[in-house]
């Protein structure tokens, strides 16, 4: 007798890790993901100031992936899904499943883009922008989130000679954090000689795309003139879900994939979402609360018979914020408490020991 099939719809940060928690039960797993490996949405200003460190820890092709051995992986661009047949569409190609998982996260920015891409096109990506920032004399950073912060800080630090303005609406940036992550964030910004721009509320002109590094003037509309800046990094946290090959009964609202508590998708059999695709709660939390482990045993109990259990997400944000610094990285709980890995640990244990052997079940060398 064949073996389910579940087929994972997006290998990014959350699809990769559920694939992995999947490809040893008694199950056929089949991945597919329009990069050619792990391209990671973590981290944006250690990707923008040090790519190569971050390409190193987040970037990673899937073939180094010890757990992914069993498992097929598809390259190439999702197009759509027939509920009913039970089979996803790639390109001319039908894939039939017995679960299926939609992982296919959000568009936000340069640095989070939907398509097909080769490796090369990764690579070509990341140096053009790198390139941009170290070019820059004075950046301004649009946004209030943790990408926007890091990307100032890590820059900052990377290129102390440039003047970096980090711009946000309200009074403090991070506001999905407890605000002690600010008290220590706005710290380390204004040692790093960060200027800080509380209650700019940048003016997005209708149709204009913040998917690339631009220049000023930014105008405002809490009423402050217009500031100049030679480069302009745009992370406001637009995001559009990529959710354009699914059938429109899946989606709430905005677009995003409707989900039952257990991640299940309503109405669809043998459908389930996570990470950021997935409509969980206003945080979409299941991108950064372990969901991947409970969606792995939801799936194994689905195909089994047996009662699912439910996700309860966050109501912060949590984790790294400013990116690995010159004197370790720090995590912060959903309490808002810092705890500090020094820099020694974070090559020699934390990435080798805890993410690439704990969290990723072995990866190999490149």
């Amino acid at each position: 007798m064949s073996r389910p099939r579940v087929v994972v719809a997006g290998l990014g940060d959350s699809g990769l890790l559920t694939a992995i928690h999947l490809a040893r039960a008694d199950v056929d797993v089949v991945g597919v993901s329009s990069k050619p490996g792990l391209v990671s949405g973590q981290e944006l200003g250690l990707r923008l100031a040090r790519p190569d460190a971050w390409a190193r820890d987040y970037r990673i092709g899937f073939p180094r992936f010890r757990r992914l051995d069993g498992a097929e992986i598809v390259h190439g661009e999702l197009t759509g899904l027939d509920a009913t047949a039970r089979a996803v569409a790639v390109g001319e190609r039908r894939i039939g499943y017995d679960v299926l998982v939609i992982a296919t996260g959000v568009s936000n920015g340069f640095w989070r883009r939907p398509g097909f891409e080769t490796d090369a096109d990764v690579a070509a990506a990341l140096a053009r922008a790198h390139a941009r920032v170290a070019a820059a004399t004075d950046l301004l950073v649009i946004g209030g989130g943790a990408a926007a912060v890091s990307t100032a800080l890590q820059t900052a630090t990377r290129w102390p000679g440039t003047t970096v303005r980090l711009a946000f609406p309200g009074e403090r940036a991070l506001p999905q954090h407890h605000p002690r992550v600010w008290d220590v964030a706005r710290r380390r910004l204004l040692g790093a000689g960060v200027a800080l721009l509380p209650r700019h509320r940048a003016v997005v002109p209708a149709g204009f795309a913040v998917d690339e590094i631009t220049h000023g003037p930014v105008a405002w509309t809490t009423g402050q003139p217009a500031t100049s800046a030679d480069t302009v990094v745009w992370a406001i946290g637009r995001v559009r879900p990529n959710t354009g090959w699914l059938p429109a009964e899946v989606l709430d609202e905005d677009g995003f994939v409707r989900v039952e508590p257990t991640l299940r998708v309503p109405g669809v059999p043998g459908v389930f979402a996570i990470g950021d695709v997935a409509a969980t709660d206003p945080l979409r939390s299941s991108a950064r609360n372990r969901a991947d482990t409970l969606l792995a045993r939801n799936i194994r109990a689905e195909l089994a018979g047996r009662p699912l259990h439910a996700f309860r997400p966050s109501g912060r944000r949590w984790g790294s914020v400013l990116g690995p610094e010159a004197d370790g990285l720090r995590v912060f709980a959903p309490s808002g408490r810092p705890f500090r890995f020094p820099a020694w640990s974070v090559r020699q244990v934390l990435q080798p020991w805890v993410v690439r052997r704990g969290i990723y079940r072995g990866v190999r060398a490149p």
